[in-house]
């Protein structure tokens, strides 16, 4: 018994949660990432089974899930531009479509708009002609 050190055994039993912590943590992590889903404070400590508390105190924990939430942000942020690049291609086809269309019409209406000048003209003469 003369050589129990409790402060001995503390440190080894604290070093060992928190071994068992990070585990935890990490595999919290891979199933996140296998499933796609947020990584963040909250859904890692749901996933893993301990407080955020805990992840915002240990300094390895607080870093990992910081770096993986602003990599998820920039990854969303990418398929955003690219969505939105999409988006507006699909919308400048459509108007390009849009406009074709309209110049066709226009170009229909000038022809009848003409048609009927030259209709006009002919009555104008006939009517003339007759005075």
């Amino acid at each position: 018994m003369a050589n129990f050190d409790r402060e001995d055994q503390l440190r080894q039993l604290h070093e060992k949660r928190k071994q068992e912590t990070k585990i935890k943590v990490e595999e919290a992590i891979k199933r996140l990432t296998r499933t796609s889903k947020a990584i963040n404070f909250n859904s890692v400590a749901k996933e893993a089974g301990v407080s955020k508390a805990t992840l915002y105190n240990h300094s390895e924990l607080k870093e990992r899930i910081n770096f993986l939430r602003n990599q998820q942000d920039k990854n969303l942020v990418d398929s955003r531009i690219k969505r939105d690049e999409n988006n507006q291609n699909a919308v400048i086809e459509s108007l390009k479509r849009r406009i074709e269309k309209l110049e066709k019409q226009i170009k229909q209406l000038e022809e009848e708009n003409k048609q009927f000048r030259e209709k006009e003209k002919e009555k104008l003469t006939d009517y003339f002609n007759k005075l």
